[in-house]
């Protein structure tokens, strides 16, 4: 099965994110959320479709990112039982996801097939048996999408989906199984219009609708996996529906009561970033649990060298990106890092620095992820950044928005100002009086951008329509919010159309 290769490139930027979300969630968390509770004298017994109390620690130890414990409890299961291939397979995908190390791929890739044979050949009966070996073949069509097998990963995304599906019609009131087919129809159906009929082909029927429902019934009903279920649908309400201070609450609260959790604490430091909270985000990060037992991830200094940015902090960022690149294994992000040291050289005026950092933009890497391939555009279009626009655009990340007013009024265009340039001004100042809680000044700015852009392909004016369109939604002016929303999907390419266009596309759901 060929595909044209813009199609292909553009199904994958979107699966990408659709896998690893999945990877992360179904690996990361599950039915052990409540394990630490249990009395671990409990005989090795499990309760119908459930795991038994060994494989539940187990559970909990891949929960915390830490394999070797995991692996030393799982020696004490039933091998090839069906509760222990499922904690095998959610430890083996976490650790390559995590990684991204291309050396284990083809290792992982035939331990899943070895436990979906073991899967075939086993007498245990039940929704967790058919859960698990749904789960499985959405492990590894997630690992096939992220190393770049994206037909055999868009094939197995199919054989889960309709695996979930058959679950779910077979054993309705199994809340686990709606809880992953949910989360697979959310963001299947969230695709842009573009992919339909690829999705038709590989008949994946999406739905927005059905997925949040799923997804709702998970989070809101007692089940094994209700904690997991809230969290996926806290950060689907946060990133689509501005909902954030619900998923903030959520994460603080599993954080604090699990300190020793390395996935609560990254997530609570992604949102916060997310959310322009760096000092939150920075003290989540200078407390996140670590040491020998924990799976490395060097993710996090990737981000603590965006926050340290931010602040100004331009060494201790680039020492954080430094070590990134050394420490990480996979392609993605690399082009990003190296944007981002070309930042903190250029910002603190270390010009031979700056150069080595953008000329190794090009050097490796991958353009899947929208940061990557902002940086590449940024290495390709080889026109100069403004200092005063790029200082006030990482003061606003941030959320120091006065001081960012205060960056900004020191910039003047000319008749020799870049037309982007021109653009980015207003749009900076209309994110900074948005952030104060000045609407009306913000309003201001992003119709001033998008009447200045025309069809520029840069993403201020787009961006600029979607928070109009979110800004008259929250007033109840529904009628103004759709235009803004539809000129929002109007615009033809730009950095970041996939996750624009999606959210365009999600809210004007909505107020349908």
């Amino acid at each position: 099965m060929k595909f044209p290769a813009e199609v292909r490139r553009g199904f994958v930027c979107r699966m990408l994110r659709i896998a690893v979300l999945l990877a992360l969630f179904s690996a990361f968390l599950g039915e052990t959320l409540c394990a630490p509770l249990r009395e671990f004298r409990q005989p090795e017994a499990a309760a119908p479709n459930a795991l038994t109390p060994r494989q539940a620690r187990a559970y909990a130890e891949v929960l915390k990112m830490r394999p070797e414990a995991a692996r030393t409890l799982l020696q004490e299961t039933v091998a090839n039982s069906v509760g222990t291939l499922l904690v095998e397979d959610c430890l083996s995908i976490t650790e390559l996801m995590v990684s991204q190390d291309a050396s284990h791929y083809a290792a992982t890739i035939e331990a899943q097939d070895q436990r979906l044979e073991a899967l075939e050949k086993s007498r245990e009966t039940g929704a967790l048996l058919h859960y698990t070996r749904a789960e499985i073949q959405l492990h590894q069509a997630a690992a096939q999408v992220a190393f770049g097998h994206e037909v055999q990963g868009a094939w197995n995304l199919r054989q889960a989906y309709q695996q979930m599906q058959a679950t779910v019609k077979r054993y309705p009131a199994y809340l686990p199984a709606r809880k992953t087919l949910g989360m697979m129809q959310f963001f299947i159906g969230s695709l842009p219009e573009g992919y339909r009929w690829f999705l038709k082909l590989l008949g994946l029927p999406g739905s927005i609708t059905s997925g949040l429902s799923n997804l709702r019934a998970a989070a809101h009903q007692p089940n094994d996996f209700q904690t997991e279920a809230q969290i996926i649908l806290a950060l689907v309400e946060e990133t689509y529906y501005k909902k954030p201070i619900e998923a903030l609450q959520l994460v603080s609260r599993l954080s604090g009561q699990q300190p020793d959790n390395l996935l609560f604490n990254y997530l609570l430091i992604s949102l916060n970033k997310k959310q322009h909270r760096t000092d939150a985000a920075l003290a989540a990060y200078r407390a996140h649990p670590g040491g020998a037992g924990y799976v490395p991830l060097p993710y996090l200094r990737h981000m603590a060298a965006d926050l340290l940015l931010y602040q100004g902090q331009y060494a201790a960022s680039r020492r954080e990106n430094e070590l990134f690149l050394k420490e990480f294994r996979g392609a993605h992000y690399r082009k990003d890092a190296y944007f981002k040291l070309y930042l903190a050289a250029w910002l603190s005026n270390d010009g031979r620095a700056a150069d080595q950092y953008r000329r190794q933009i090009d050097a490796g890497g991958r353009t899947i992820v929208e940061e990557d391939t902002y940086a590449q555009r940024f290495y390709d279009d080889q026109q100069p950044l403004n200092r005063q626009l790029t200082r006030a655009r990482l003061q606003i990340d941030g959320g120091y928005y006065r001081e960012a007013l205060l960056t900004l009024a020191g910039f003047h265009t000319t008749t020799a100002t870049p037309l982007r340039d021109q653009l980015e001004a207003p749009y900076r100042r209309a994110r900074a009086w948005q952030g104060l809680g000045r609407l009306d000044s913000a309003r201001v700015f992003f119709s001033r951008t998008i009447a200045l852009a025309g069809n520029a392909p840069y993403y201020f004016a787009p961006q600029s329509a979607l928070q109009l369109g979110y800004l008259y939604q929250a007033e109840g002016q529904t009628n103004t919010a759709k235009t803004y929303f539809q000129k929002a999907l109007s615009y033809p390419k730009h950095e970041y159309k996939n996750s624009t266009d999606t959210k365009a596309k999600l809210a004007l759901a909505e107020l349908k």
